[in-house]
């Protein structure tokens, strides 16, 4: 399990709940060095001052903000440090909303809140009152020198904390639209739900998507330090077809129903084998 970067407790009226929070996720990208090509020595950033070009050491660097172009304001440490919320230990739960209320736009980041060994009970009680009345708790917390918005959600008897987004973070979308809506006709409104209902599945398993990127991408950083020789294949781009939006929406049908046949067929094969 990994460690807490936070202890304390969530405030639920006067009950104390002691939890702590730990990652929920965990990066899986395949990440890089950058190599000098005849050496193979690894390549180093310098902070260098733009006017001299020389490397400046840590103690001459300040932070500065640029309120107009090329113009800056030095904002000391200790002016950063007098406005920064005081960090506490307490989570407290300032109301609770609808799960559907919430536009997932505003979630950011997502930890586990897991229980202390002495508040099993009251964490227990809390997960089952908002699995319940499907709720979620809004509240703030400070972590890392930051005072973050956050949602309490009950996933699989498990509190789930979600830091949030403040509103002036999200930006208009009623501007991505354009002036003039072209209406699409009722054949192709109808097309569209037979789409839609056509690829419905009654359960999301996130199990059945993997990132192909990546597993080939292993695969060929393994083959390549036992040593084996590989000759990229050349790239060829796939010439576009141009449809118009009822035979797009035709020949996606189409394709659709193919898959779906070919996956009932599997099943059957399947359940065939398991049987004998």
């Amino acid at each position: 399990m990994p460690s807490a970067i936070w202890t304390g407790t969530v405030g639920f009226g006067l009950v104390q709940v002691p939890v702590r929070i730990v990652t929920a996720t965990r990066s899986k990208d395949v990440s890089f060095n950058q190599l000098e090509v005849d050496t193979g020595a690894r390549i180093r950033y310098k902070k260098v001052s733009d006017q001299t070009g020389e490397e400046v050491t840590p103690d001459r660097i300040v932070k500065g903000y640029e309120f107009s172009k090329g113009r800056y304001v030095v904002v000391e440490a200790d002016e950063i440090a007098s406005l920064q919320p005081k960090a506490g230990h307490t989570i407290e739960i300032e109301e609770f909303v609808d799960l559907d209320a919430i536009d997932p736009l505003y979630f950011e980041q997502p930890y586990y809140l897991q229980p202390d060994a002495n508040g099993i009970k009251s964490y227990k009680l809390l997960v089952e009152a908002m699995a319940e009345l499907n709720k979620v708790a809004i509240g703030k917390v400070v972590m890392r020198s930051k005072e973050r918005l956050v949602a309490i959600r009950p996933v699989d008897g498990v509190l789930c904390l979600e830091t949030m987004r403040y509103a002036d973070e999200v930006l208009d979308r009623e501007s991505l639209l354009p002036d003039e809506e072209t209406e699409p006709s009722d054949r192709e409104r109808a097309m569209a739900r037979q789409l839609v209902e056509t690829l419905a599945v009654d359960a999301f398993d996130i199990d059945k998507y993997h990132d192909e990127y990546r597993t080939q991408l292993l695969e060929l950083i393994d083959r390549k330090a036992a040593g084996e020789e590989i000759v990229a294949p050349a790239v060829s781009e796939a010439p576009t077809k141009v449809l118009d939006l009822v035979a797009a929406l035709e020949a996606s049908l189409a394709r659709a129903a193919d898959q779906r046949d070919g996956a009932a067929a599997d099943t059957a094969q399947a359940s065939a084998a398991e049987t004998a």
